[in-house]
């Protein structure tokens, strides 16, 4: 399973795909997690795109997801730049951080959204996203389990911090709509 974020430089696009592969792994899957280095991708607000990919069985590619199973959408406004369907799979997924359906171009895909933004501010009194849309992601795909994604925040961030973390993830698990 291939999965391509898109997002803008300081929304941690990058440690996004790193805890998706990490939970991956934590549950037994083969994962792997870069970013897409160039295009001005190191500056604040420019556009950025990082991969995950999960298998059952070893990963031997090293290279750029052109034809990815699913889109995680962080900041919609990205949208109106960059053309975040590109080469995505029929039937495949997206996965946009909104408070309402997104209408999208294609309607072989299915399109989700979570208020990921305003989970982030509720639960851990930040707009840092990442760790609820990666709970959405978990509902929606069925991938990692939130049991996966807690072990690594709670790894990977201070007791209080990952506390707050676990909860977006748990609140985007539960509020995520759409599918269409």
């Amino acid at each position: 399973m291939e999965i391509r974020i898109h997002g803008r430089g300081g929304q941690g696009s990058v440690a996004m795909a790193e805890m998706i592969a990490a939970a991956a792994f934590a549950a037994g899957k083969f994962a792997q997690a870069f970013p897409y280095l160039g295009g001005g991708g190191e500056r604040r607000g420019a556009p950025v795109q990082a991969y995950a990919r999960i298998s059952d069985t070893p990963i031997r590619l090293r290279e750029k997801i052109e034809e990815p199973d699913i889109v995680v959408v962080q900041d919609p406004s990205i949208m109106d730049v960059v053309d975040v369907l590109t080469g995505l799979k029929k039937g495949g997924i997206v996965l946009v951080n909104a408070e309402s359906p997104i209408a999208l171009d294609r309607d072989d895909v299915k399109v989700f959204f979570v208020p990921a933004t305003k989970i982030a501010i509720e639960t851990i009194g930040r707009p840092i996203m990442n760790t609820a849309l990666i709970g959405a992601l978990a509902r929606i795909t069925g991938l990692i389990g939130v049991d996966a994604i807690e072990k690594v925040v709670s790894e990977r961030f201070p007791k209080e911090v990952a506390e707050s973390n676990i909860l977006a993830v748990r609140k985007a698990f539960e509020e995520v709509g759409g599918g269409k």
